[in-house]
Order: structure tokens, then C-alpha cells, then sequence
């Protein structure tokens, strides 16, 4: 299984949080992550050889935009 971004219902757009109020300090996705294998950069990217597919994004994810496929 690899994880899988919906980018369109992900709220980390263009450097930044669209559909939150958290201002930049997400705790979301990333944080969720305990293998450091998501990074926010322009858009959320996802290092498929550090992911362990533990599901924790997936569960962190407020917006449904993350799955394991």
C-alpha cells in the first residue's frame, strides 16, 4: 500500500493553510507522521521510502485528503 494525497481536498496550498484557522501552525499530517516521511514545501509531499504505511497521516488528516491505496 502507498499513501495517497488528494490535493484537491488538502488544505496546504501554495506554501500555506487554505481552509484551517491554525495560521501556519498545523498539527496535522506532518506531525502525525513518526518517520518524518511527509514535508510541507510548496504542496505536502510524501518520501514513499521512509513511509511505513502506519496510517497515522491518514487518521490526522481533518480534510479526507489523505488515503492509503
Amino acid at each position: 500500500m502507498k499513501i495517497k494525497i488528494d490535493y484537491e481536498k488538502c488544505c496546504w496550498k501554495d506554501g500555506k493553510c487554505t481552509q484551517c484557522s491554525c495560521k501556519g501552525a498545523c498539527e496535522g499530517c506532518v506531525e502525525a507522521c513518526p518517520v518524518e516521511a511527509l514535508t510541507r514545501e510548496n504542496i505536502i509531499k510524501i518520501d514513499q521510502d521512509k513511509c511505513i504505511e502506519c496510517g497515522a497521516c491518514v487518521e490526522a488528516c481533518e480534510h479526507d485528503a489523505i488515503s492509503l491505496i
